[in-house]
This record gives C-alpha cells, structure tokens and sequence, in this order.
C-alpha cells in the first residue's frame, strides 16, 4: 500500500494520540470529517492500524523493572522453536519476543516489579521451559527513550 502525505500525516496524528476526534482530524488536516472517516476506515481495513491502545505509566502500576533477556535454545528444530515461541507468548511478564540472529536465538523485554519478582519470573517460569539451554539477562538502569511511534518520512 502506498500513502500520500495526507495518510502519513493521518497515521503520524493517530499514533500521537488516538482518541483525537475525526473533526479535530479534519481540521488538522483541512478535509472533510467524512474523508477522514473514510481514510480511517481504509487503513484499518488494510490492515495498517491493526489496534487502539492505552498506554500505561510503569511508575503508577509498580511495574518499573525492565530487563532484556537473551535466550538460547538446546536445540534449533522446528518443534523446539514452536514449543518456546507457544510458552514464551503465554507469560504475562513479557511484552515482547524476538526471533533473533546472532549468539541467542531470542531476545524479551520482560518488565515486573522489582529484582525479586525478577529472579522469581526466572526461577519458576522463564528457567521451567525445557527447551533453553542459557539466558542471559540485562536491567535497565534509565530509560532514555521509549515510543511507539513509528516514523512516517
């Protein structure tokens, strides 16, 4: 799918802040509320928006604890990855896991409560998937940037 400025600048309006109206859409972008509306519709048909979320502050929910864990499996076979990929994606604590090149085979952005709910995730569900055969694990110490905003240039 090819975007016109107008699409780049619907998509970059919508990732700002997604509850903003269709009017103040058409306004910001000198169409027609029903254009908008319209252009809306065709990228989340598309399947260029695929959802609307709420953002959550860490601080506010005593979930400030981010680490990165590499993992490497025992082996790389297809049902070992599918079998890590289906338990990895069913643990609450990680937000997000890739299939990674490299020394490890996969990286997760895990975030909890403090070091102790850390190990606690290590120990008795991340270590409890058979198929890992190391895990390496960084913490955040400050976070310097953080967005979700993908650049529409």
């Amino acid at each position: 799918m090819t975007f016109d400025k107008i699409d780049k600048k619907l998509l970059t309006l919508l990732q700002q802040d997604s509850k903003v109206t269709n009017k103040e859409l058409s306004n910001k972008l000198n169409l027609s509320v029903t254009a908008v509306y319209e252009r809306i519709k065709k990228l989340e048909k598309e399947g260029v928006i695929s959802k609307y979320v709420a953002l959550l502050k860490k601080e506010k929910i005593d979930k400030t604890f981010v680490a990165f864990c590499h993992i490497k499996l025992v082996q790389h076979t297809q049902d070992y990855v599918i079998k890590f990929e289906k338990e990895v994606t069913s643990l609450a604590e990680v937000l997000e896991c890739y299939h990674i090149s490299g020394d490890y085979d996969y990286l997760l952005k895990v975030i909890v409560k403090d070091m102790e709910a850390f190990r606690e995730f290590m120990v008795k569900k991340l270590t409890s998937i058979s198929h890992i055969g190391s895990t390496h694990s960084m913490f955040v110490i400050n976070e310097v940037k953080h967005t979700t905003s993908i650049n529409m240039s």
